[in-house]
């Protein structure tokens, strides 16, 4: 057991924060931006379809996606060191599992398991964890554990690509088996501690049980703790729900399709990666300033601005035809996704407290999940119609627009406000 005396001039809280940051990092197996790389070795082999990929590919994040509600209660059940250690461990074996993909099937059953295990519980439990060990600081400490997220969007293209062209794409998969096992899975199992009150400290780090005076309004009210049941009665639940929902399927469609999107207006493949890794360079500093951002003003007023630059990144993705405005397009994309890495995670803690919080984020991360799968399809079927990106872009821009109300009326809801309606 974890003595907290022993940790009175260094909380370990930010231990927390560095094992939670390891944990979105090692989400990578599941993300898109990993297995993307594996896309053409499946077609290549298998002699498959490029639709016949992705198609598996939705489909299996779809489903994924209404799982994930589970996976939030089991969180709340079972807690964050114990669903980290297991989620880590089948992480691992859905790795292996994918080295050995030599069917249809196969195929999306492993596209199932890592975006299930990687793309949505990886990322879903360290956020709740995090949100756990700070109140007053959440927004600084998130920002800091969001690091490992970009780290992982820069680092796994390049290794994955390194690893199939040295050795093979079955090596690849096994390699980040390996990694899970031997490296992230113990320091989960000996680093992690649910909550800091399991062992004798408070959230920031105050040796004061009472945290009413040293947090700010806004933020002491968040810490009163709703149910799931009792959340879902608000209108702020549902309207962050739109505002999670949104981005995951505007940026899913926009990546997966930004090659293809730039190749329409003359762009090469090698500007449109360099503007991939422009996002994600930019979006590590603002990630930390959206951290600072989340302390000084109220959090739906932040997630209000996400929306607000999605409908100049769709606007600019019109007349995006040289490498100046593809920068822009970049930097501006990068601005976004630091503000939305943040927001959308504080906002659940800070709303609904820590007690439930596996539930209700559980629920935003179904979300999150579903909109994703949902994000590729309308730009493809655009493209096929149109022949041009153009009218499907446009039609996109309605989308942050609904963002925008929904982020204004996602106001902070009161339990009174609740009662009073029953």
């Amino acid at each position: 057991m974890i003595k907290s005396k022993f940790f009175e001039r260094f909380y370990y809280g930010w231990v927390i924060v560095f094992i939670a940051g390891l944990g979105v990092f090692f989400s990578g197996p599941g993300q898109t931006y990993s297995n993307s790389t594996f896309i053409n070795e499946y077609i290549s082999d298998f002699g498959w379809s490029r639709s016949e990929v992705s198609g598996l590919y939705s489909f299996a994040t779809l489903v994924a996606g209404f799982i994930m509600i589970l996976v939030g209660r089991f969180i709340d059940r079972f807690g964050q060191r114990a669903m980290m250690v297991f989620v880590g461990s089948g992480l691992a074996l859905a790795c292996f599992f994918n080295s050995m993909v030599s069917s249809m099937w196969m195929l999306a059953v492993g596209f199932f398991l890592i975006r299930l295990l990687g793309q949505g519980s990886m990322s879903l439990i360290p956020n709740t964890l995090v949100a756990q060990w700070f109140v007053k600081k959440r927004g600084f400490a998130i920002s800091i554990m969001s690091l490992g997220s970009f780290a992982s969007a820069m680092s796994f293209p390049l290794i994955n690509t390194w690893l199939i062209q040295t050795w093979s794409w079955q090596f690849a998969w096994q390699v980040w088996g390996v990694v899970l096992l031997v490296i992230f899975v113990p320091i989960a199992f000996f680093g992690v501690r649910n909550k800091p009150e399991d062992v004798g400290l408070t959230p920031d780090g105050h040796s004061d049980v009472s945290l009413k005076p040293i947090l700010g309004t806004h933020i002491t009210e968040a810490e009163e703790d709703w149910t799931l049941s009792e959340a879902m009665k608000t209108k702020a639940f549902w309207a962050i729900l739109v505002c999670v929902g949104i981005p995951a399927m505007v940026n899913t469609g926009i990546t997966f399709h930004i090659i293809s999107i730039f190749g329409t207006n003359e762009l090469s493949a090698g500007v449109a990666a360099t503007v991939l890794s422009l996002m994600a360079v930019v979006g590590i500093p603002m990630t930390l300033v959206s951290g600072f951002i989340t302390e000084k003003i109220k959090t739906n007023y932040l997630i209000t601005m996400i929306f607000v630059i999605e409908i100049f990144l769709l606007l600019l993705l019109l007349i995006t035809n040289n490498l100046i405005l593809a920068v822009l397009f970049g930097t501006l994309w990068g601005v976004a996704n630091g503000f939305e890495r943040i927001g959308l995670n504080v906002i659940w803690p800070n709303y609904f407290g820590r007690k439930y919080i596996g539930s209700i984020n559980g629920v935003g991360a179904t979300i999150g999940v579903i909109g994703s799968s949902l994000g590729p399809l309308p730009f493809g079927v655009g493209f096929d119609l149109f022949h041009s990106y153009t009218p499907v872009i446009l039609v996109t821009l309605v989308f942050p627009i609904i963002g925008i109300v929904c982020s204004l009326i996602a106001k902070q809801p009161k339990k009174a406000q609740i009662s009073e309606l029953n």
